[in-house]
């Protein structure tokens, strides 16, 4: 037998955690690196026009667009900027969502529930970590009630009235405290439909606040009635 050892074989080094006894998922260094932000600028560039301005995307002529192409023009392409500005809340001490841990409809140790007001769909709901967390930062069981407590939120906003589907977002180049969008598609508008949603909602008037509060308690009573948790924070014990 050869006394060369394949990669990724037990006894192995990896380079950045040192020995390892078991079989590595996937090995960096064995394929090319993402482009650098020089070559991804320059890559877009190219299929730009003199004016750095990329063609409209296709998405523009989709049905459920709520923009005419017919006048429409993209701006112009930026050079990158490195390194790239701090997101609010990087020092938890500085954190607005670690400042509001007790505000919401919903709570348990670990997570709590709010609805965002001032929108123009039925209902925006935002899941945050009680405490300071990224979502790569998570530990697994919370990120595994993550998961469990996502499909549950969607289940109670889609069994609302009215409501067709729930869409769940998580960005975070804004805030660095873990925050998950739930958005609450109406029910017959078929234009509202998909990835234009979110910019639905921004051009939309308000939706009348009494009944989006109404329906977040329905989806609250019912998080507490499948999951635990609690109504207030004062119920729930500390994290």
């Amino acid at each position: 037998m050869s006394s060369n050892r394949g990669i990724g074989s037990p006894g192995t080094r990896n380079i950045k955690n040192g020995p390892i006894d078991h079989l590595e998922p996937c090995r960096t260094s064995l394929r090319r690196m993402a482009l650098r932000p020089d070559e991804f600028y320059d890559h877009a560039v190219a299929a730009a026009d003199s004016e750095r301005r990329l063609p409209l995307p296709r998405m523009t002529g989709w049905e459920i667009s709520p923009f005419e192409p017919d006048g429409l023009r993209v701006a112009p392409l930026r050079p990158p900027v490195l390194p790239e500005p701090a997101r609010h809340g990087e020092d938890p001490s500085d954190c607005n969502a670690c400042r509001d841990r007790d505000e919401g409809i919903w709570f348990n140790d670990h997570w709590r529930l709010a609805r965002i007001s001032g929108v123009g769909v039925p209902l925006v709901l935002m899941l945050h970590p009680r405490d300071h967390y990224d979502m790569a930062d998570l530990p697994d069981e919370l990120a595994a009630e993550l998961g469990l407590l996502s499909t549950r939120i969607v289940r109670h906003m889609q069994a609302l009235p009215h409501i067709s589907r729930a869409h769940v977002y998580r960005i975070g180049d804004g805030g660095a405290h873990l925050h998950v969008w739930f958005f609450a598609r109406p029910e017959g508008q078929a234009q509202l439909y998909g990835s234009w949603l979110v910019v639905w909602d921004d051009l939309l008037p308000e939706y009348p606040a009494d009944v989006a509060e109404a329906d977040a308690e329905i989806v609250a009573d019912a998080l507490v009635a499948c999951h635990g948790g609690h109504r207030s924070p004062a119920s729930a014990p500390a994290a």
